[in-house]
């Protein structure tokens, strides 16, 4: 019960909601200004847009070159496609699990735990999810980092032929806003926590705990068992042993003879004096 207990105080299924929708669902937006030394030519507002699953190599723009009317088509760097699209599947499976889990744990104990294969299905799961869920965690958190550099304004600058004219002036105008992406990764750890823990508590309803505590439990009965065995309780130290031998303390004849060592002295001094 501790297990279905965990399961309602702190749902998966909640934590792997906010994983994969904070990354799933976003969508950001960051702003370039190029001022020519022509002002006719300047473009002061060049918006490019990206979204999940940021395949920033699929992003074009259009920048002005500051000769003449002339505009190139530009791109941004990198594919950061398989980070985010892994912790979002990772996301969406748990949620899955989780919630067909809560189910079968309120609705049909009886069959989960019918010759023990749910507790063993649930608890080789969990651990698989745990380990995904620190992988994915983890590769998504180095792809946001790259996904933040690849987007920084500064650096999309750089790949502008007009920004290499010192004449020209290319300010950066509105940086995307990363929070919810940031969120994502907190949530994606937060979950590696949840169903590490979680672990102890499915393995405490399998087999493999209950024949460990029946053996730790025979064994404890076998123990005083070899006590009573032992010497402390044989017969050697009852009435027959040499403990209790009446006969070899009470001997008067061998012990009690008191004449010869009461006598030798006195008469010796006696016929001396």
């Amino acid at each position: 019960m501790h297990h279905l207990i965990m399961w309602s105080w702190k749902p998966p299924e909640l934590f792997a909601i906010f994983a994969f929708a904070t990354c799933g669902g976003y969508s950001g937006e960051l702003r370039l200004s190029v001022d020519c030394a022509n002002k006719s030519e300047s473009d002061l507002s060049i918006d490019i847009a990206f979204a999940y699953p940021f395949r920033l190599h699929q992003v074009n723009f259009e920048a002005p070159t500051c000769e003449g009317k002339r505009r190139e088509t530009l791109a941004l760097i990198g594919d950061f496609s398989s980070s985010a699209e892994f912790f979002v599947t990772i996301a969406v499976f748990a949620f899955l699990y989780s919630l067909a889990a809560t189910v079968v744990y309120i609705f049909f104990q009886n069959k989960y735990r019918e010759n023990n294969r749910g507790p063993l299905i649930d608890f080789i799961v969990t651990v698989v999810f745990s380990f995904l869920w620190l992988v994915s965690s983890s590769a998504w958190a180095k792809g946001l980092s790259d996904v933040k550099v690849a987007t920084d304004p500064d650096e999309v600058l750089l790949l502008m032929s007009a920004c290499k004219q010192q004449s020209n002036k290319c300010l950066p105008v509105r940086s995307p806003v990363m929070s919810s992406l940031n969120t994502s990764v907190v949530f994606g750890y937060l979950n590696f926590i949840l169903w590490a823990g979680n672990i102890w508590f499915v393995f405490k309803e399998t087999g493999w705990h209950s024949s460990g505590q029946r053996h730790a439990a025979d064994t404890m009965e076998k123990q005083p068992g070899g006590y009573n065995q032992g010497g402390y309780n044989q017969d050697s130290y009852g009435p027959a042993g040499g403990y209790n031998q009446p006969g070899s303390y009470g001997q008067v004849g061998e012990y009690g003879q008191s004449q010869s060592y009461g006598q030798s002295g006195p008469t010796s001094f006696s016929n001396q004096i």
